[in-house]
């Protein structure tokens, strides 16, 4: 149930990609067409800073089918949308039913599962980005392919409605003690970083080369902004620890840095079909090999117990991207041959792999090492705000190297790649300080 909420979030954010095109044809608003994925990554940071407050005051079963119910709403307002003003709106509900979604996904595993578990979980919740990856180009294109693109939002309320299902099967009510502590929203926090993120996503859409770095720069200084608030805060986003000296901080770092750098999935099926002249479908689906390294990495390091072993796999984890990132990076081809396309592949799996080698345990660590165990919950659900808001800037940043390189051939792919192995890099010295401590 817990893997089915982070589902419908990654799938539905990846679905309008390819039903998109069809939907303009049939209600216009071609100008919106880059607001759609917009509107809704930044209404789903904002939704994600209020996930630690939601559950302590409902409880787990309540803050789910209240999520549930609103992502529904969403869903029925974008199959109904008569224009894409409307659609617009409906994607923005979507989106912040999702950022709640995706962040009761961890906080969730800390309040329901022995912490033996926590790894396997967050492992499983995890990797249904990587499933969401296929699963939202693939069925959105189907509908799309068959002329009924409303049909793809159709299909995802009735998973919506089979997950709320299990919601009263699997979860505990609140309890009385919940149920008298009032409802303490971080507005303040709240608000600054859905200016943040709303900047950093502009910023990948913009045509001027000045526009975007301002804005790419508006973006993290408010992000800077919201740790200076937000470590003053009685009730903030993040815990406590992690504005403390020690480690824990670095493990937010590590997961907002490897998340930033999968963010050059975004230009790999436009690179596909520039410089291999693949078809559509094939040039989408080469983005799903670092979604499949992902889902394969976590699955298989999460059944990691030693805590040696845990810290070698945790500190090696970036440099394994990076690596796949700079081989991606240097083999690009103009009028690429099907074998270069294959290393391309190989590559983006490998890069894909180093980020769930990686992932379960600092999830883990973020969730089991604050200094108050009462800030668990806070701890975990920040897990996704920091997941969605590096997520944006990635985005940011790819939208800005590739449109200073001004091409899309094998040139800016090299430069794209080269960015974001950078990136993966720097997560190594950030993964090596989180795990200091833990042997």
């Amino acid at each position: 149930m817990l893997a089915g909420g982070v589902l419908l979030y990654a799938t539905n954010e990846f679905l309008t990609i390819s039903l998109l095109p069809s939907a303009v044809r049939e209600i216009g608003g071609e100008r919106y067409y880059a607001w759609v994925t917009t509107v809704y990554l930044v209404a789903s940071v904002v939704a994600a800073t209020t996930v630690g407050s939601l559950l302590t005051k409902l409880g787990p079963r309540a803050a789910y089918l209240w999520s549930l119910a609103l992502f529904l709403l969403g869903t029925v307002g974008c199959a109904l949308a008569p224009s894409m003003e409307l659609l617009l709106v409906g994607r923005m509900v979507q989106g912040a039913a999702g950022g709640a979604l995706a962040g009761l996904g961890y906080a969730v595993i800390n309040s329901a599962l022995p912490q033996a578990l926590w790894p396997r979980a967050s492992a499983l919740v995890s990797a249904m980005w990587g499933v969401g990856t296929v699963l939202g180009p693939a069925s959105g294109g189907l509908f799309a392919q068959i002329g009924l693109w409303r049909w793809a939002f159709g299909a995802l309320a009735v998973l919506t409605t089979a997950v709320a299902v299990l919601v009263p099967l699997n979860l505990p009510g609140r309890s009385s003690e919940r149920a008298a502590t009032p409802m303490r929203i971080p507005l303040w926090s709240l608000l600054i970083l859905g200016v943040s993120a709303l900047a950093i996503s502009a910023a990948g859409i913009q045509r001027s080369v000045g526009a975007m770095v301002t804005l790419l720069a508006v973006g993290v200084l408010l992000v800077g902004v919201f740790l200076v608030v937000d470590c003053r805060l009685t009730v903030g986003v993040l815990p406590k620890t992690a504005f403390a000296a020690g480690a824990f901080k670095w493990n937010y770092v590590t997961l907002g840095l490897l998340m930033a750098a999968t963010m050059v999935t975004m230009y790999v099926p436009l690179l596909g079909q520039r410089t291999a002249h693949l078809a559509p479908l094939a040039a989408g689906f080469l983005a799903v090999a670092l979604s499949i390294g992902w889902t394969t990495g976590e699955i298989v390091s999460a059944s990691v117990a030693s805590p040696v072993r845990v810290v070698r796999i945790v500190r090696c984890a970036p440099v394994v991207m990076a690596i796949g990132l700079m081989a991606a990076g240097l083999t690009q081809r103009d009028d690429a041959s099907p074998a270069w396309v294959a290393v391309w592949a190989v590559a983006l799996l490998v890069a894909g792999t180093g980020v769930g080698m990686a992932w379960p345990h600092l999830s883990t660590w973020a969730m089991g090492r604050v200094g108050d165990p009462s800030e668990g919950t806070v701890a975990a659900a920040a897990i996704s705000t920091v997941q969605l808001i590096c997520g944006a800037f990635g985005a940011g940043v790819a939208g800005v190297v590739i449109n200073a390189a001004g091409r899309t051939d094998a040139s800016g792919a090299g430069w794209l790649f080269a960015v974001f192995a950078t990136l993966a890099a720097v997560a190594a010295v950030a993964s090596y300080r989180a795990s200091r401590g833990v042997v």
